[in-house]
């Protein structure tokens, strides 16, 4: 994925709040990437750009090549279905739907065979610890158990990138290290993983760390490099 002079304002009424002022980066296949600052620092802005969930005001974002910030709607939902995987805070799971069939729901929208969908999301499970709760409901679930839920389904399209905001903001710390060490075993399988935290505990799973500060980026470094 590269970044070029990224920039996002809004507009409130006749005022423009600058968002991101010019960012410019780039991730290579199988980093593990912490996006960290202060709240308010342009973290979840530049989260919600490279994962085609908005556009920027001006700049370029290419992912595998593809110059995703001049593409259309139903371009830019291709590439977030295809290429792709969110993880929230909030998990996003739908309440009726059983584990399995949360993870199972993208595959639906790809026209997948129901057979299929069931082996494959039950897989996913498995990859983090849960093929034995393929059956429950998300409220039968703790909230470490719907944040791995979460994370099977990001990961059931088999995207180039997973994207996670502030995923351990809702859990307790063993939960919060749980989740991490999954995000750890899949980048060491060779997933390529950017997450947006605040947290200096969380940021010490990455291996590169990203800073920003009033929607600019002021710092850029390898884990090997850093003391926190």
């Amino acid at each position: 994925m590269h970044v070029h002079d990224l920039t996002k304002t809004y507009k409130l009424g006749k005022i423009d709040v600058p968002a991101l002022k010019g960012i410019t980066t780039h991730v290579e296949r199988g980093e593990f990437v912490a996006i960290t600052g202060p709240s308010g620092c342009g973290k979840s802005t530049f989260m919600h750009l490279i994962g085609c969930l908005d556009r920027p005001t001006s700049g370029e974002i290419l992912i595998n090549e593809v110059k995703v910030s001049t593409l259309d709607d139903n371009s830019l939902a291709n590439i977030r279905n295809k290429m792709i995987g969110f993880v929230f805070q909030a998990f996003n799971l739908l309440p009726r739907l059983n584990a399995e069939k949360n993870v199972a729901l993208p595959l639906y929208y790809y026209g997948i065979k129901k057979e299929q969908r069931d082996e494959t999301a039950h897989k996913m499970l498995d990859t983090v610890g849960l093929g034995d709760r393929a059956h429950h409901k998300p409220a039968e679930l703790s909230g470490g158990e719907r944040q791995r839920v979460a994370i099977a389904r990001a990961l059931v399209n088999d995207p180039s990138i997973i994207l996670a905001d502030e995923p351990t903001g809702n859990l307790d710390t063993k939960s919060s290290e749980d989740i991490m060490k999954i995000f750890q075993e899949l980048n060491d399988k060779g997933a390529t993983i950017i997450i947006v935290t605040h947290e200096p505990d969380i940021v010490r799973y990455a291996k590169r760390v990203i800073r920003l500060r009033d929607g600019k980026m002021v710092g850029d470094e390898r884990m090997e490099q850093i003391r926190l």
